[in-house]
């Protein structure tokens, strides 16, 4: 990566002219690190007051309600019908066309006349024999919220969780797992991704961890997550193992700790010196923030990983005695004792490599029983244990995939990419609980009420952590309106 694949802090202020580096001068003049110092702060101040564009300063712009996200993303496209958005018109009408049922024609949003019997699924296919629900449903909690029995230990926290019914968006292929978390599409070019923006906007809570992290697999959607933000605010890929939780985070062969911090702090000065050179070098910068946290990770990373202290009961709980949860399970307590230390953002993907697990074009019932086995106790652990400790109040929980899945079937047994109206939920950090929110049409095709673009999902996270996504614009990167989307008033507490 070079420094070119992002701007330089000259691209980002205004009038595209770059102030008089006071560190290039302080060192010239001798004051060595006191003067970098010292010229960072002036720098700084001088910025302030000749209204120069400065990055965000580490504070949220509002109290926060959430200090800390755990986004759970199932890569593939979760069927909405068989899992939080119960639909038995489908399975009355099961075997019939979309144009035998009473169901042939629906109004949008935008009062255009929809002829279901001729609209094609994301990917331009007749998908129009309608599939029956492969699965049964029940109310419960005193909300008495529908859930998927496929999911009952997440169904024991109904009242803890704000579903949304009516999500939609518009890559119909799984490309649209880049547009759930960065709200743009593939085609569109590359943008940060929501853990980037948050990362961006806010300072750190613990300096020996990372404060931005990913889990799992991501290989069908972007590696990176900052692009013009920066190279520092891409996550810290992660690894569930105490003795290799990273690459190149240990020594090749054993170092004492006393030498290996003497060349942790030569290669400081030699790269300071550097940066002095080429103070607006982003990339560099971000390698000197890296190799730093890598440093202070190597003990700080394998003890979070350390479940030894964890009661024996607990790690049942999330089912680290059981292959099927185990690595699932793995993932959810760590992301709970990382929440504990300080952590901002971890992002956690299920299922991944290729198109994603969740994509049941075939045998829907058999895979998707067994992805949900996988994960509804972990997740129903997470929630728990949370909520015990007190953390649940300061910490969202997102569920989430970046499609649904067609009411109609794909041959035989399966269903395919569905992105006129699907479901995610949320959990936690001032999220109303025990609340479904939007809807529908009577097959679960389009979103008919309260219809939300990927964006209001970002844009309620931000609202939660302080963060006013206007205020953290970038000059010269102007998003749209949609980019920034709205929050969803009616699930914030």
């Amino acid at each position: 990566m070079s420094a070119a694949d992002y701007p330089s802090s000259r691209d980002h202020r205004a009038g595209g002219q770059r102030p008089r580096s006071r560190r290039v001068f302080l060192a010239d003049m001798g004051m060595g690190f006191t003067g970098l110092a010292l010229g960072a702060m002036l720098q700084r101040e001088s910025a302030a007051s000749e209204g120069v564009w400065a990055p965000p300063n580490g504070k949220p712009h509002f109290p926060p309600r959430a200090r800390s996200v755990i986004w759970l993303f199932m890569n593939g496209g979760v069927s909405h019908l068989e899992s939080w958005d119960p639909k038995p018109m489908v399975t009355k009408y099961a075997g019939k066309t979309i144009a035998e049922t009473p169901f042939a024609s629906v109004q949008d949003p935008k009062k255009l006349a929809i002829e279901r019997v001729v609209v094609p699924d994301a990917n331009g296919n007749q998908r129009n024999t309608l599939f029956p629900l492969q699965v049964g449903f029940k109310k419960h909690g005193q909300s008495g919220i529908e859930i998927s029995d496929w999911f009952p230990h997440i169904a024991r926290n109904a009242d803890r969780l704000a579903v949304v019914r009516s999500m939609w968006t518009t890559d119909s292929n799984h490309g649209a797992q880049t547009e759930f978390h960065t709200g743009r599409n593939r085609l569109d070019g590359d943008f940060p991704t929501l853990g980037a923006w948050v990362h961006y906007g806010l300072g750190t809570l613990n300096e020996n961890l990372p404060q931005f992290i990913s889990i799992g697999t991501r290989e069908y959607w972007i590696k990176k997550d900052g692009f013009y933000l920066g190279p520092a605010h891409d996550a810290v890929p992660l690894r569930i193992d105490p003795k290799n939780p990273l690459d190149y985070s240990r020594a090749e062969r054993p170092l004492d700790p006393a030498a290996q911090a003497t060349g942790v702090d030569l290669i400081r000065e030699l790269n300071t010196l550097r940066g002095i050179e080429y103070p607006n070098d982003a990339a560099l910068s971000a390698r000197i923030a890296s190799y730093e946290l890598a440093f202070r990770m190597q003990r700080s990373i394998p003890e979070v990983l350390d479940f030894s202290r964890e009661p024996a009961h607990l790690q049942e709980k999330y089912g680290l005695n059981q292959p099927h949860t185990r690595d699932f399970g793995s993932q959810l307590l760590a992301a709970r004792r990382f929440v504990e230390r300080g952590v901002r953002f971890i992002q956690i993907q299920h299922g991944g490599g290729g198109a994603g697990a969740w994509d049941s074009h075939s045998g829907l019932q058999k895979s998707h029983s067994r992805l949900a086995a996988a994960v509804d106790q972990p997740i129903g652990a997470l929630l728990e244990d949370l909520a015990q400790r007190g953390l649940l109040d300061e910490t969202l929980v997102i569920f989430a995939s970046e499609f649904g899945r067609t009411p109609g079937t794909q041959g035989a047994d399966g269903r395919d990419h569905h992105i006129f109206g699907f479901s995610v939920w949320m959990a936690g950090g001032g999220i109303k609980g025990g609340v479904a929110h939007g809807a529908t049409d009577e097959i679960g095709f389009h979103a008919v009420e309260n219809r939300h673009y990927v964006t209001d999902i970002h844009a309620t996270i931000l609202r939660q952590m302080g963060l006013d996504s206007r205020k953290l614009e970038v000059p010269g990167r102007k998003r749209l309106d949609i980019d920034h989307g709205k929050a969803i008033e009616e699930i914030i507490a």
